[in-house]
């Protein structure tokens, strides 16, 4: 397995995980276990999770 495909490997493994953290985030939210304002941080923190990772893909595919 080369380098690459090992990188697309870990960025799929860390965008589902992030997805999960997420889906789990919104039904602990729904269930009144967490503040709303603490749902939409962890959404952004996700959010800003998956772009740093694809950012990293990018400079991958880009060397």
């Amino acid at each position: 397995m080369g380098m690459k495909d090992q990188f697309q490997d870990k960025s799929e493994q860390w965008q589902e995980q992030a997805k999960q953290r997420a889906q789990q985030g919104k039904e602990q939210a729904q269930r009144g276990k967490e503040q709303p304002q603490r749902g939409k941080q962890r959404d952004e923190e996700t959010e800003r999770l998956l772009n740093e990772e694809q950012d990293r893909l990018d400079q991958d595919y880009d060397a």
